[in-house]
């Protein structure tokens, strides 16, 4: 049975999520605490997390970048009712993977953590076939163990970063525009801008690239988007 731990301080909205998310088959932990969270997220075995921003002691942004730090990698959806952009995507650069705004629909939210649970969850195979591991330069991106190495050391990094990287990889030597980035990574109708993508492209050129500024790897492609070359 799947396991989400949902971190919401509303009682109304708490119950509501928990009776419909055990309804569709999920076991379902309640959190109402920001503090509790971290310990509670970092001591269960949950394949998805659904965050509040606003919670007493500590908010949804500062669990989600302390979760991504201490090495957790599993999907992270924020609930918030904050509607400007740059809180959307302070979420999504502190290492949340998608977000619903309140108020949201619970049919919405339930396709948008299938889709993250589909992203999670594959089928691995026994043991990495060779092309599970691409190798490129003093890096490795392992798909089996779904994370990135450098000179055999294994660098901290989101699972958004890795998705996208992911994408690069498939697609190594092609154009990838912005918009067909979104897609891959984060879904269709997603309602994120072409920004996210660059600040995500920022941060990983930082980890795989020995100049960030002159960029060996990801390339960009003035007025088109992105191509990976490796």
């Amino acid at each position: 049975m799947v396991k989400i731990l949902v971190v919401e301080d509303e009682p109304g909205i708490a119950f509501s999520l928990e009776s419909d998310l055990e309804t569709e088959g999920y076991e379902v932990t309640m959190v109402a605490d920001g503090a509790e969270a971290v310990s509670c997220a970092l001591a269960g075995a949950f394949d998805l997390i659904l965050l509040d921003v606003m919670l007493p002691h500590k908010d949804g942004f500062e669990i989600c970048r302390e979760l991504r730090h201490r090495g957790l990698k599993i999907p992270i959806i924020l609930l918030t009712a904050k509607t400007q952009e740059a809180e959307k995507v302070m979420g999504l650069d502190v290492g949340a993977d998608d977000y619903v705004t309140k108020p949201f629909s619970p049919r919405e939210l339930r396709a948008r953590i299938r889709a993250r649970l589909r992203g999670a969850l594959p089928s691995e195979p026994a043991a990495a076939q060779p092309d599970d591991v691409y190798r490129f330069g003093c890096c490795e991106l392992d798909m089996t163990r779904f994370e990135l190495r450098r000179n055999g050391l294994c660098l901290e990094t989101t699972p958004t970063e890795l998705k996208l990287l992911a994408a690069f990889v498939r697609n190594r030597g092609r154009l990838l525009t912005r918009e067909r980035l979104l897609d891959e990574v984060w879904g269709t109708g997603i309602a994120v801008t072409d920004r996210v993508v660059d600040n995500h492209i920022v941060s990983l050129r930082k980890k795989i690239e020995d100049e960030p500024a002159a960029p060996r790897y990801l390339v960009s492609i003035r007025g088109l988007g992105y191509r990976f070359d490796a």
